[in-house]
């Protein structure tokens, strides 16, 4: 398990929870280690291809299942085919710690079988969406490390407002269940040159999303 230091935390809006600087910088550096040999393959990062034609502005990585507008597969059907690499017991183990210090009650029970890696340049951002190609309301446990960006966090009916807008830092925590669970969220933009030295990463964002499907 992870010996992470303690740090505050600011409830968004029930079930959302933010925890500035939650990793530490190793912890840091082994994920981004661990996420660029990941968008080497065996499937490599990639901009997905929307339903409309469009591209997204981010690339991504998936682990367990494999991810793309709007559904999951084991194989990267859009990406040459091949099968993602599979989920570490240690990002798990990391999801697991983040609900608990974000006092979510399901933070024991919590396995989740999926991490979407997203990669940001200084141009990417992200437009208010829903999580809700799951089959479960498991909580999503984010992670950022990088640059930092402004995300937006709204309510669950629509992209209008209400939302808050708050800044994710390297090593922030960001949890959303319960009742913010199918909440719309999104990346307005990122802040170049901002990524703290010492986590290996001197350009860009890296965030990730460790989820459960609910798929067998």
């Amino acid at each position: 398990m992870f010996d992470l230091p303690h740090a505050g935390r600011r409830e968004i809006a029930p079930g959302a929870v933010h925890v500035p600087r939650w990793l530490d910088p190793a912890t840091q550096r082994r994920l981004v280690e661990a996420c660029q040999a990941w968008a080497r393959g065996p499937v490599p990062a990639r901009a997905a291809t929307l339903p409309g034609g469009g591209r997204t502005s981010v690339r991504t990585v998936c682990l367990g299942w494999h991810w793309q507008p709007y559904r999951y597969s084991r194989t990267a059907d859009d990406a040459g085919g091949g099968r993602v690499a599979a989920l570490p017991d240690w990002l798990a183990d990391l999801g697991r710690a983040g609900l608990a210090e974000a006092r979510q009650a399901t933070a024991r029970s919590y396995r989740p079988d999926t991490a979407l890696i997203n990669f940001y340049d200084d141009a990417a951002k992200m437009g208010l969406h829903q999580d809700r190609d799951e089959r479960t309301d498991a909580p999503v446990v984010s992670l950022s490390v990088g640059d930092s960006c402004l995300f937006r966090f709204g309510n669950t009916h629509s992209r209008n407002r209400p939302w808050t807008d708050l800044e994710l830092a390297s090593g922030d925590l960001f949890v959303f269940g319960g009742p913010a669970r199918f909440a719309y969220h999104g990346v307005v933009r990122t802040y170049p040159g901002t990524a703290p030295a010492g986590v290996g990463l001197d350009f860009g964002r890296i965030n990730i999303t460790l989820r459960e499907t609910g798929l067998s």
